[in-house]
């Protein structure tokens, strides 16, 4: 599968000598496997706040980037980080205040039945931890996802990962389920379907011999072309795995801290509470940290057989980057901002949609937002060719986004929370004439 919005090395020649020198370097010492961004990949050397500048000073608007979730380069996560890891950087087997103050205080943001938590560096090794413990817990082994869904790419999780593309293997014990469709499938009758959807995957999986563990999704479809709404659709499906038998874990790696402005968690939006939750990227603000959160009685005969240890999960300065984030979150307001600036910035595109019927839906919830693009609104079929042209026109005019969908045709926005008005009034102007653009050159 090839990656949406990838750089094609048959455009090599429109980049300057030491760019390409760089790329080829890159490639004989990374292999590959490894992925750049853009027709013309960027080569970024600083940022700070939304803002990101490549080598030779120009500026772009990150409207992409959730990992500096509270803003690049922060200046308080910085020094949080910075003060602790001068002082102690060790492993959790050794008391330390900060690291369980961290633990409180972030299960203080969830509900009470999520009662621990355990530290890793990466989603992948949250979901993997997850996966282990459900398995366990349960005594099964199947688990379902969407088509498109990302988990991560451990060994045990990249097959809860089909947006990998079909070369990572998939076992039987893994059942696929098309994800919410909110442009084609009428809001009421989201949830439904959805259930219907999962009761046919476990029929399926028992037909094969196998029970059902699991349930996992990002409660807000990211990578199946983001699909927030309408709150609460959720609900049938995860009342349907805890009726036979599987648990409901919610990947908040994407919707988690405070993104979509009306609400902390994602699963918070659907009125849910999760048998355990998972999360990473924003955690730290660019600092390697994730976790996941479930109720006790989950993992107790697990902590008591297999243990748990992780060298660098949860470590004093994770801990204080975690902190921190937590702290700047709260004290800006950014939740609030979220759901302030998230709110102008979808009805500044609800506004472009309407002079551009090449925009069949625009959606999301704070600041995370989808617009995708269709042929025509007759029809509503993909269009990934004005998508891949508006990315990379927005691209070469400062502003950085990405594209998702199975259709590879939904423009994916999903900018730091510190993003301001005059911020989203700039992202809108060049959104706008990247459309134009597209129209002119009769895309």
């Amino acid at each position: 599968m090839t990656m949406i919005n990838a750089y094609d090395s048959a455009l090599a020649e429109a980049l300057s000598p030491d760019d390409r020198a760089l790329i080829d370097r890159r490639a004989k010492a990374l292999g590959p496997a490894y992925r750049l961004f853009y027709d013309q990949p960027l080569h970024i050397e600083r940022s700070e706040g939304v803002w990101l500048w490549d080598k030779d000073g120009r500026k772009y608007l990150d409207a992409y980037n959730n990992v500096a979730s509270v803003g690049h380069c922060h200046p308080r996560v910085v020094e949080a980080i910075t003060r602790q890891l001068g002082v102690l950087n060790t492993h959790t087997r050794y008391l330390h205040e900060n690291v369980v103050a961290y633990a409180e205080r972030l299960l203080a943001t969830m509900p009470d039945a999520l009662g621990h938590v355990m530290f890793t560096c990466t989603g992948s090794e949250a979901n993997d931890i997850a996966l282990r413990i459900a398995r366990s817990y349960t005594r099964r082994e199947g688990v379902i996802v969407t088509r498109l869904a990302y988990h991560g790419l451990t060994e045990a999780v990249a097959e809860l990962s089909p947006s990998l593309g079909d070369f990572t293997p998939r076992s039987p014990r893994i059942r696929l389920i098309d994800a919410p469709d909110t442009l084609r499938i009428p809001a009421a009758e989201q949830g439904a379907k959805l259930a219907s959807d999962l009761a046919q995957a476990i029929a399926e999986m028992r037909a094969d011999g196998i029970e059902p563990a699991a349930f996992i999704v990002d409660t807000i479809f990211s990578s199946d072309g983001l699909h927030p709404d309408p709150a609460g659709f959720l609900q049938p499906a995860v009342d349907l795995i805890r009726a036979e038998g599987g648990l409901f874990i919610a990947d908040e790696v994407q919707p988690g801290f405070a993104r979509t402005g009306d609400a902390f968690w994602g699963f918070q939006r659907h009125g849910l509470v999760p048998d355990m939750v998972t999360m990473g990227k924003p955690m730290g603000n660019g600092f390697p940290l994730s976790g996941t959160a479930m109720r006790p009685e989950l993992v107790q005969e697990f902590g008591e057989k297999a243990r748990y240890f992780n060298t660098f999960g949860g470590n004093p300065v994770a801990a204080a980057a975690g902190m921190a984030v937590l702290d700047v979150i709260a004290d800006e307001g950014l939740q609030n901002n979220a759901a302030t600036v998230g709110g102008a910035l979808k009805n500044g595109l609800q506004d472009i949609a309407a002079r551009y019927p090449e925009i069949g839906h625009v959606r999301g919830a704070g600041l995370f937002l989808a617009v995708e693009c269709v042929t025509s609104r007759a029809t509503n079929a993909p269009d990934a060719a004005r998508a891949k042209f508006v990315v990379n026109h927005m691209r070469q005019n400062g502003v950085l986004i990405s594209a998702t969908g199975p259709g590879a045709n939904v423009l994916k926005i999903r900018p730091p929370l510190v993003l301001q008005q005059p911020e989203a009034a700039l992202f809108l102007d060049v959104a706008e004439a990247a459309f134009a653009a597209a129209r002119a050159a009769g895309i």
